[in-house]
């Protein structure tokens, strides 16, 4: 427990510290944000701030903190030091960059960010790759907590795939409808009931104060997955550490923010708030495994993450812990899946230059992808190994999204005098080497030994750090008058 009490005191002293320092790098200002500039009703409107963080820490949250941090603990007391390093040096600065570049252009979304900053290419690639993703998330999301709620309902292959269709047509409903009519109106109150079961948990944490692995016995921990820390860990851990999934939902919320001064408790701020319900659910998850509490709880340890999160929720909380527990592994996914799709649409409406304010415009980018969300969803269903095939794509496919977000935080600040990048810099070479070991060893990428992933995880890093270093010294100094028009947008 004093391993998580002092990861606990980090990430908050992270977001005071650390954050300030990001914040003042990138210097936020006074100008008019496209909230106001470009106010339309549907996806630019003011909203209230309290509001903002509660939509973005629920649209980056859902069951990632939760699931991938459980799954993460099976590796040991390693998984304290990548939520609160990961949390602090490469998570919060990726959404923060991801959403404050967006309001500086215009609340572009994700692609169109790092094709300013990286080029046509690289925004052809990540236009590809990131409806890819959020399509994935959307079907994934789908299938799901019908699975869950079919079984609690009958159990029949009828009553299941009458859930699909019903959360199906929710999806539709909060992709179409302005933010503020659904969205903005149920998110906070979901967002609050997942803090408050956070809370609740890490209370009867302190009261019962189980004697958990720390990190200084790393080494005597045997770890209950067979899988390498380096890369799998990281890969496991995504939400509460660093998630490329964030940087398509940032846009979302920069599009209703009414000041860049908001942004840093907002992007900062909501995925420190994440970390810390990773490490909540990271320190429950250790006790459930390695101090009996699977036991205890009348459970095993073989149960996977949502058997766990049922399990612990009603033996600590009761029926009212069992609630929370549903809302966790039902309404989170979902609204994880809602705005997905959400996002989907504003990153093909940006490609298109397709004005998204008539209903038209927006059936029009909608259908095409509500059709293959589709078809996803039907392998899903009807390959019995659908959905880890799926799941274990995205994981690699998000991380690797994070990967294009450094690099492009990287080069905006790298156009500035000194060496502000380097905030930016290591991150984005630490999980570009992740993601290349990680794809190259694992059995639905190239399946090659760990050494050799690794070796080529690593070379691959260095390779892109000296395609940096070549760019750098070619565009050479900024002259005075660019570096003004940088900054101006």
């Amino acid at each position: 427990m004093i391993s998580f009490v002092m990861s606990l005191a980090l990430l908050v002293v992270g977001y005071f510290v650390y954050g300030k320092f990001v914040e003042r790098l990138f210097g936020p200002d006074d100008r008019v944000t496209p909230a106001v500039a470009k106010a339309d009703g549907v996806d630019f409107m003011v909203l209230p701030g309290w509001k903002i963080f509660m939509i973005q820490f629920l649209n980056i949250a859902g069951t990632g903190p939760i699931f991938g941090a459980i799954m993460g603990a099976k590796f040991g007391p390693a998984a304290y030091f990548w939520i609160v390093l990961g949390c602090i040096f490469a998570g919060a600065v990726h959404d923060y960059f991801s959403g404050m570049l967006s309001i500086r252009q215009d609340g572009a979304s994700m692609p169109e960010l790092v094709g300013h900053y990286l080029g046509k290419r690289a925004k052809t690639l990540l236009l590809v790759f990131s409806l890819v993703v959020l399509l994935m998330v959307g079907a994934v999301f789908v299938f799901s907590p019908a699975l869950i709620l079919g079984n609690m309902t009958g159990g029949t292959q009828t009553s299941i795939m009458l859930w699909v269709a019903v959360i199906f047509c929710y999806y539709g409903l909060a992709t179409m409808l302005p933010i503020d009519k659904i969205i903005g109106r149920i998110y906070p109150l979901f967002a609050f009931a997942l803090l408050f079961m956070a809370v609740a948990l890490m209370a009867v944490l302190f009261v019962k104060w189980p004697s958990l692995p720390e990190v200084w016995q790393m080494a005597e921990v045997k770890p209950l997955t067979a899988q390498p820390i380096f890369p799998c860990l990281f890969i496991t851990i995504a939400c509460g550490a660093v998630s490329g999934f964030h940087a398509t939902q940032s846009p979302l919320m920069a599009r209703c923010l009414d000041s860049e001064r908001k942004g840093r408790p907002i992007f900062y701020g909501a995925m420190i708030t994440e970390g810390i319900v990773a490490l909540i659910w990271a320190t429950v998850a250790s006790w459930f495994f390695y101090d009996g509490g699977a036991a205890e709880v009348g459970s095993t340890l073989e149960a996977q993450a949502p058997e766990v999160v049922t399990a612990v929720s009603k033996g600590w909380l009761g029926v009212f812990g069992g609630i929370l527990a549903m809302l966790g592994v039902v309404a989170a996914p979902i609204t994880s899946g809602d705005t997905a799709l959400r996002s989907a649409r504003l990153i093909l409406a940006d490609f298109c230059h397709l004005d998204q304010h008539p209903i038209r415009s927006r059936l029009l980018i909608s259908l095409p992808l509500f059709g293959i969300a589709a078809l996803l969803l039907w392998y899903n269903v009807a390959d019995k190994d659908g959905f880890n095939t799926i799941w274990s794509y995205f994981g690699w496919s998000n991380q690797t999204l994070s990967c294009f977000m450094l690099w492009t935080a990287t080069v905006y600040l790298a156009r500035r005098r000194g060496y502000s990048y380097l905030i930016a810099l290591l991150p984005a070479l630490f999980m570009t080497s992740v993601c290349t070991s990680f794809i190259c060893t694992s059995q639905n990428g190239f399946g090659l030994s760990l050494p050799l992933s690794v070796g080529i995880g690593i070379g691959m890093a260095v390779i892109a750090f000296c395609w940096f270093v070549l760019w750098k010294r070619r565009t050479g100094k900024v002259s005075e008058s660019r570096l003004r028009t940088d900054r101006n947008i």
